[in-house]
């Protein structure tokens, strides 16, 4: 029974501890009797706990407040350390790779990148992710021992355990256990996920999603991805392949013809890629070509029409423009908009990503933290 006895208080400190330490980070400052409110323990335990804090570099104290020492004796500020734990993000992408650390307030203290080859082998590639990582963590000052999560997204389809399904992108992805492969190489907690979930999650977290629920996220560039934010959730669907856009018949998604065929017609002896041929009739439009402008105006109604199969039934509040053409703004958010107007009973809303190319590995650090804070407040402890 003493055991027993000595285990339920062992849960209840450790319990105790992740409330008033979810206090510290939600308020940002806060004295004991507010940290003894809040967690609705008496102020001795809440003394106790927070002596334990900021022993275990968890919690600091802080300043006083102005006028307090016109007030008698101040009383005693407590704040979160947000330098007590470390995250890291990891964007793998066909051509280049990225990577950011950040404190547990998400605070990014270092960015690094690295050049990618879609061609390259799959044992190169993770050592070069690998590099990477060990390169951008020793830029924040910090060792993988001093990582709690390394959250990494990768184009293709990934499921629950951290594995490639498939990916047509990458040479060698397909049936690859990333988590296991980088989590031997580096020796910390890994995390993967599909790039277009975590895309979605960082428009959510940073972006233009803030606040909002529903949300479909499109990226444009080299190809078409999609994330989708259901109820405040990115969606993984029954097989993890939510958002993967595949081949599509009678032509559907086929937007770019029109951008293509106006960069082949201006320069008929130089090969564009999709993505290389919308940024050159891009670039025209903006310096008044009118053929141009046309072109980049029935690629966002090509790629509106592709939406509105996404948009009608699933009814989002918001659709954000990601990838690499966002920096074409208005011209294609509103010529979405019209095809909006016209085809949806609610039109959402339509913007362009802010994020630009930060934003997969922003959602991977988005993800780490998301696994750090499930375990610190509601277990007061990694």
């Amino acid at each position: 029974m003493r055991q027993q006895l000595s285990g339920d208080a062992s849960v209840l400190r450790r319990l105790n501890s992740a409330a008033i330490l979810r206090l510290l980070r939600e308020a940002g400052v806060a004295t004991l009797s507010e940290l003894a409110s809040g967690a609705r323990v008496s102020r001795p335990t809440a003394e106790a706990i927070v002596e334990h804090l900021l022993a275990e570099g968890w919690a600091e104290e802080c300043g006083e407040e102005p006028g307090d020492r016109q007030r008698g004796r101040p009383a005693r500020r407590f704040g979160f350390r947000a330098a007590s734990g470390h995250v890291m993000g990891v964007g793998i992408g066909a051509s280049r790779l990225r990577a950011m650390v950040a404190d547990l307030n998400g605070t990014i203290v270092a960015d690094r990148r690295a050049p990618g080859d879609p061609d390259m082998p799959a044992e190169d590639r993770l050592d070069a992710i690998a590099e990477l990582a060990a390169a951008v963590a020793g830029q924040a000052g910090l060792s993988f021992a001093d990582i709690v999560a390394v959250g990494v997204g990768t184009t293709g389809t990934v499921d629950g355990a951290g594995r490639v399904v498939k990916s047509v992108a990458l040479s060698g992805w397909t049936g690859l256990d990333l988590r296991g492969e980088l989590g031997d190489r580096i020796g910390a907690m890994v995390l993967v996920d599909n790039d277009m979930r975590l895309a979605v999650l960082a428009e959510h977290w940073r972006g233009a999603a803030q606040g909002r629920d529903d949300v479909i996220y499109l990226f444009t560039g080299d190809r078409i991805g999609m994330g989708l934010l259901i109820g405040g959730r990115p969606h993984r669907g029954a097989h993890a392949a939510s958002g993967e856009i595949g081949a599509q018949p009678y032509e559907h998604w086929n937007a770019f013809k029109h951008v293509m065929d106006y960069a082949l017609a201006v320069e008929p002896g130089e090969l564009r890629s999709s993505r290389q041929s919308a940024e050159f009739a891009i670039a025209r439009a903006r310096s008044g070509d009118a053929k141009a402008g046309l072109a980049v105006r029935e690629l966002a109604r090509g790629l509106a029409a592709g939406l509105i199969t996404v948009v009608n039934p699933l009814d989002p509040d918001l659709v954000v423009i990601g990838g690499s053409l966002t920096s074409a703004g208005d011209l294609l958010v509103g010529p979405i908009r019209e095809v909006f107007e016209e085809y949806c009973l609610y039109p959402p809303e339509v913007v362009a990503s802010g994020l630009g190319s930060e934003c997969i590995t922003l959602g991977a650090v988005r993800f780490a933290l998301d696994h750090a804070e499930r375990h610190l407040f509601s277990q007061g402890t990694f």
